[in-house]
């Protein structure tokens, strides 16, 4: 019978030395791995040794963060922007002029209590014209902070807090500006066709009736219709007329009466006449015009629905020289004489109308 070996308990040391020893090999073979240290390392990994409020705390953050990115992405978080980085006159603003108390009260309530509303601002096209910004709306908010900055010496109101629309286009970048200042500080109505004829000069829309119907598309019917006449008013006159947004409602529109009779010209040496001192002295200087032309029919090519004109009347035509005949007419614009025939020329007509002079003059 076979003599049994007696088996001896390592000792501490020894058994260290072994479990070393096996975690070496581990490490070298990773596929020596048992699967169950997987297990047990994956249930580690998952476990959430967090207390409860801290894993909630945890859980609204991510929530939170989730509905900031999307305020962000949809233009409703406010961000702060430096002035210079923000350009004003991108867009053609509707609005002229500003009133000087209501900018003091403004930058007072500033100055003391912040800017409680965000401008408007857009990122676009072409940044290298129109900057790394360009103003939607709150044009008399930046040009408040801006005050205060110059004031400060540059040391304080240094930025402007600011929501970052993406207005999809430049149309209706102008929709938002127009409601804006509709909403907060109603427009002067020769503001309101200002901004439509602008908008037409600068290629956004094709025609004032289309811009008056996407800029103003609230507003009624008679108000539009207003409005396409204040439009003749700066399509006409805006290079001279200094004091426009004095003009009220009944006086733009005798205005725009006139101007579709054709008086451009006349009203356009009026006001240079009047030499754009004061509101009240630019209208003085261009009533006896419009009252000229009130009953007289109105231009269709210049828009507007035109009066029924007068009839025309002619008299019997006359047989002169040379197979010329000459015709009187009478209508609105007065008497006048109509010459027809082969040898009608422009130096005949010229001498007939020095001889009527001279006929006139001398008796």
């Amino acid at each position: 019978m076979a003599r049994r070996r007696q088996l001896e308990t390592p000792s501490p040391e020894a058994l260290k030395e072994i479990e070393a020893g096996i975690d070496r090999d581990l490490a070298r073979s990773p596929g020596l791995r048992p699967p169950i240290a997987d297990v047990v390392a994956d249930a580690a990994r998952h476990a959430d040794p967090l207390p409860q409020a801290d894993r909630e705390a945890i859980a609204r953050d991510k929530a939170d963060a989730e509905r900031l990115r999307a305020a962000e992405g949809k233009g409703l978080v406010a961000v702060e922007l430096p002035l210079e980085d923000i350009t004003a006159d991108a867009l053609n603003r509707d609005r002229i002029e500003l009133d000087e108390e209501e900018m003091q009260e403004l930058m007072t309530s500033i100055s003391v209590n912040g800017l409680r509303l965000p401008i408007e601002v857009f990122e676009p096209l072409n940044p290298e014209d129109a900057g790394k910004y360009a103003l939607v709306s709150g044009y008399r908010r930046l040009t408040a902070l801006r005050r205060l900055n110059a004031v400060s010496g540059g040391d304080r109101f240094q930025t402007i807090p600011a929501f970052i629309r993406e207005p999809g286009s430049i149309a209706n970048a102008l929709v938002s500006m127009i409601e804006e200042n509709e909403i907060r500080s109603g427009l002067s109505q020769y503001e309101r066709g200002r901004a439509a004829a602008s908008a037409v000069h600068d290629g956004i829309f094709a025609s004032v009736d289309e811009a008056v119907a996407v800029l103003f598309q609230h507003a009624s019917k008679a108000k539009r219709s207003k409005i396409r006449s204040f439009a003749v008013i700066h399509e006409e006159l805006g290079d001279m007329l200094s004091h426009g947004t004095g003009l009220n409602e009944r006086q733009c529109l005798r205005l725009a009466g006139a101007l579709r009779t054709g008086a451009a010209e006349r009203l356009r040496a009026a006001l240079e006449r009047a030499g754009g001192r004061s509101a009240a002295e630019e209208w003085e200087a261009m009533v006896p015009v419009i009252e000229s032309t009130e009953g007289e029919p109105l231009d269709p090519s210049r828009g507007g629905r035109p009066k029924t004109a007068k009839k025309v009347e002619k008299a019997r035509r006359t047989e002169v020289a040379r197979g010329i005949t000459i015709e009187r007419e009478y209508g609105p614009a007065g008497y006048a004489i109509r010459f027809s025939g082969s040898e009608v020329t422009q130096e005949l007509v010229d001498t007939v109308m020095d001889n009527v002079r001279h006929l006139l003059e001398h008796g």
